[in-house]
């Protein structure tokens, strides 16, 4: 992992209509090449905090009160169409649902194509380039007969492959990952984890992986965030929350693990 500067700071708090503290004063850093992972139970803020970043919570009625600093910029105090140049080009998410991401009316090259002139111009050979490229790192070989299908088309793994294509098809600095794993089966799971980390070292690319799944956040993330109830509750390497967690809350989390591995050496690991 890196040692480099933070890409982002945050520090934010979040209130729904009828709902505050969502989120409370969490503060995260996440560094250059550093994949920080982000547990918590469904409800405690997870999904809240990734929109928080994409500058999207107005589409839940959300507001986010704090700050949260991207390369030196000040998220929260830029407009829409100032995101909207972020949003895919620097910041890029992956969802957790494939077939519900991807548009079931258009082929994938269709979607790629949109995708790459959203922050790019050049050439049709250019953009078919680029898009093959991308395929070809979340080990899509057959990327020119997948451009004329559909995702119906598709398994959810392949699904999910292309969903992580379309994000860093601009090459981003953060990745943000919402549950990327939860809809496969665990062979599919596996491979997918291996290309984030992949993907994580030969890019540099920082990733927040979001997910309930503790030994898949283990296996991947540099860091671990534990997150219950809105509020951030303990936050360190993945040896100190797997080895010797000191919060009650993240004993409880390791302590309900279908088998629990004794310590992390017992846990497959993929990013290091």
């Amino acid at each position: 992992m890196s040692s480099g500067e933070n890409i982002l700071s945050a520090n934010i708090s979040v209130d729904y209509p009828g709902k505050k503290g969502v989120l409370r004063d969490v503060a995260l850093d996440i560094a250059q090449g550093e994949i920080l992972g982000l547990v918590g139970e469904s409800g405690s803020g997870k999904s809240t905090l990734s929109l928080a970043i994409l500058g999207l919570l107005n589409l839940k009625g959300g507001t986010a009160r704090g700050n949260m600093a991207f390369l030196g910029r000040e998220l929260t105090t830029l407009s829409e169409r100032e995101m909207r140049s972020i949003r895919g080009r620097q910041l890029s998410l992956v969802l957790q649902s494939p077939h519900s991401s991807l548009n079931p009316a258009l082929k994938i090259g269709t979607q790629l194509t949109e995708a790459w002139k959203a922050h790019a111009q050049g050439s049709r050979v250019q953009c078919r380039r680029d898009i093959l490229s991308a395929l070809q790192m979340v080990s899509l070989l057959d990327g020119e007969s997948l451009l004329n299908r559909r995702p119906s088309e598709l398994s959810v793994g392949q699904a999910q492959r292309v969903l992580i294509a379309l994000a860093i098809l601009h090459r981003p600095v953060l990745l943000i990952a919402d549950e990327p794993t939860s809809a496969l089966d665990m062979i599919t799971q596996s491979e997918i984890l291996r290309l984030f980390a992949r993907l994580n070292r030969e890019l540099r690319m920082s990733i927040l992986f979001i997910s309930h799944d503790l030994l898949a956040v283990a296996s991947l993330c540099h860091r671990i965030a534990i997150l219950k109830d809105g509020e951030v509750v303990e936050c360190g390497s993945t040896e100190m929350i797997f080895n010797h967690p000191e919060h009650s809350y993240t004993r409880q989390l390791i302590a309900a693990l279908p088998a629990a591995p004794a310590r992390l050496e017992e846990v497959v690991v993929y990013s290091r």
